[in-house]
């Protein structure tokens, strides 16, 4: 083990290490949270300064984190900052960023390469560099190390390097950094000691892997795992839709097997950051070793056209009633790409919204987590938009009403009542016994 290594993991166990973590979102201020409630100091960095100046005053900006819980982690010692050039002063820095596609559906790294210069600038002997945003393998040393590398410090020797997957899931009460084993892959042995050392901490399990290949390989295998499977749910939606059975009553009927079988659930499309985007970074590199992953992007052609299908219910929905799309008055419920959650990321109902304006419906949402649409930089073109309040007179004034995230807030019930026509895209309805003839699923 190299000097380096075994004096970091020395200030681990003391407790004296500091913990530096970039981008303070969805992925990065849980860690921040853990870390602190260790007995860790964590210094945060994010390049939004408002975000900044409400974290420092103990104010949250995600649903999921309470003010109590930001302000408790400034009592023990939480600071956050915009100031790139105060990266020397942590012991180990953690790259928590986003990876998005490009409109080309290819991999955009900016962000990541940003933050690897901006560590480049700071690095000094003795610290770890741990990269935690989700991306394809060889990123870790393809990508980072060799910015890394520039600064004339030895990998190994002088700084040390790792890959852990984030494995974070906006919104679930259940599992969070705490109690979600840790996948970590080390550049060497040195820099995978210490790594396993920093996240055992504040872990219940490490799972240590021989290379961070192997970890950027495992999380994008999760998540494709979950796309795939989901596509085939949502396209036996349509078939079965075809042929007038009851997707979900299969679904239902299928998993009472105790073995053998994992119930996927169809929806409108894919959102969040992580599944609508992690299997193209896959497609992406394994067109680099010359091999096209046709189940891959299979599947993502069917994620993809479900807002399509949606849509087109709804339009047939609206014919049967002898009105057309254009001039409908249609609310969709939920633009949050979840349940719960105020994340927007990659939501369908964004293409859902696109798509209807599109075709002349005059178009209003509600989300009792988004009160404003916000900006997104794939759908530009988007009016703005505020959360409308259901009511009885709202939802008997719409023409249609498509229920995009199932919401536990929402009233079901309620809204079947006083609605003329529901499109159900996530089941949502499936215990409203009153007024089910409204209800069309989707």
């Amino acid at each position: 083990m190299s000097e380096a290594a075994a004096s970091l993991i020395d200030k681990i166990r003391q407790r004296t290490a500091r913990v530096g973590i970039i981008g303070l979102g969805y992925v990065g201020l849980p860690l921040a949270r853990a870390f602190a409630r260790t007995g860790f100091r964590v210094l945060g960095f994010d390049i939004d300064p408002h975000k900044v100046a409400q974290l420092n005053a103990g104010k949250s900006y995600i649903k999921q984190f309470p003010d109590s819980t930001i302000a408790g982690m400034r009592e023990k010692g939480f600071e956050a900052t915009d100031r790139f050039d105060r990266l020397g002063e942590a012991d180990a820095v953690l790259i928590c960023v986003p990876t998005p596609l490009t409109d080309a559906r290819e991999p955009d790294l900016k962000y990541v390469e940003d933050s690897a210069h901006a560590v480049a600038a700071q690095l000094r002997p003795g610290q770890l560099v741990v990269l935690e945003s989700t991306t394809y393998p060889t990123t870790t040393r393809g990508v980072v190390l060799p910015i890394l590398e520039r600064t004339g410090l030895t990998p190994g020797k002088d700084f040390l390097l790792a890959f852990s997957p984030e494995r974070e899931d906006p919104g679930n009460a259940t599992f969070s950094v705490n109690n979600i084993p840790k996948v970590v892959g080390g550049l060497d042995h040195g820099s995978g000691d210490a790594a396993c050392a920093l996240y055992s901490a504040v872990v219940p399990q490490v799972v240590r892997v021989n290379s961070p290949e192997t970890a950027e390989a495992c999380k994008i295998l999760e998540n494709t795992y979950r796309a795939v499977n989901i596509a085939l749910v949502n396209e036996l939606k349509v078939l079965y839709d075809r042929m007038g059975i009851d997707v979900w009553e299969v679904i239902d009927a299928a998993k009472t097997k105790p073995f053998g079988f994992q119930a996927f659930y169809p929806g409108p499309g894919l959102g969040g950051h992580c599944i609508p985007v992690d299997p193209f970074y896959l497609t992406w590199v394994a067109r680099k070793y010359g091999f096209n992953t046709r189940f891959i992007e299979l599947a993502g052609e069917v994620n993809t056209g479900m807002p399509a299908f949606v849509v087109s219910k709804l339009a047939d929905s609206l014919n049967d009633a002898g009105k057309a799309v254009r001039g409908s008055k249609v609310a969709l419920l939920g633009v949050a790409y979840k349940k719960d959650v105020d994340d927007p990321r990659e939501s369908p109902s964004f293409e859902l919204l696109d798509r209807l304006i599109a075709k002349g419906a005059r178009v209003t949402y509600n989300d009792p987590h988004v009160s404003e649409l916000p900006r997104m930089r794939h759908w530009p073109q988007l009016p703005a938009m505020a959360s409308q309040a259901i009511t009885p007179e709202y939802l008997a004034a719409q023409d249609a009403v498509l229920i995009a995230t199932d919401h536990t807030a929402y009233d079901y019930d309620t809204i079947v009542k006083h609605s003329r026509l529901v499109i159900d895209t996530r089941n949502a309805t499936r215990n409203v016994k009153d007024g089910r003839e409204k209800v069309v699923r989707a």
